[in-house]
């Protein structure tokens, strides 16, 4: 099994995107990336805790390839947004990658290409923060699986419509 961490705006359709994935064993939702230990949603949303909406993402890399996992993510959100996905605005909603440190050198390699085809879409900088692993802090009960216990419910990922070659 293999780990990493993909914030890309509002956890809930994040981790749905994941969870849907051939190779995905679990998806947990929490905040990375800031000061805090142990925020709680309401100080994520202050934006002064410095963390991110972040997903979980537990795969086996002999059925889903690193590489794939990262397509998903690039193709399914704006990482050229900065501090925000679409309506959603603020630090916790910014695009960010951690992930073990055997793994950074592809998924900068994946940054790159991307780039290049975002470039030729028109689209700006990506502006996705990528370290090694960061602690992770488990979302509220009522935030895991959310889309799976209201399927109605929102969903902000929108993707730029440029393709990632993996």
């Amino acid at each position: 099994m293999a780990i990493a961490t993909f914030g890309a705006g509002c956890f809930w359709g994040v981790e749905r995107l994941f969870w849907q994935l051939e190779g995905v064993v679990n998806t947990a939702v929490g905040y990375a990336g800031g000061l805090t230990q142990n925020p709680t949603y309401k100080d994520v949303c202050t934006g002064r805790t410095g963390h991110t909406e972040i997903v979980q993402v537990v795969f086996q890399p002999d059925q889903l390839s690193l590489a794939a996992l990262l397509k998903a993510y690039w193709e399914a959100h704006d990482p050229t947004q900065g501090m925000r996905q679409g309506n959603d605005i603020g630090t916790q909603y910014r695009s960010a990658i951690f992930a073990d440190e055997s793994m950074l050198e592809e998924i900068q390699a994946s940054k790159l290409r991307y780039q290049e085809q975002l470039t030729a879409k028109g689209h700006g900088a990506i502006t996705t923060e990528i370290k090694a692993n960061q602690p992770f802090y488990f979302a509220e009960e009522e935030h895991q699986q959310y889309l799976f216990k209201n399927p109605e419910g929102y969903c902000g990922l929108k993707g730029t419509g440029a393709v990632c070659p993996i």
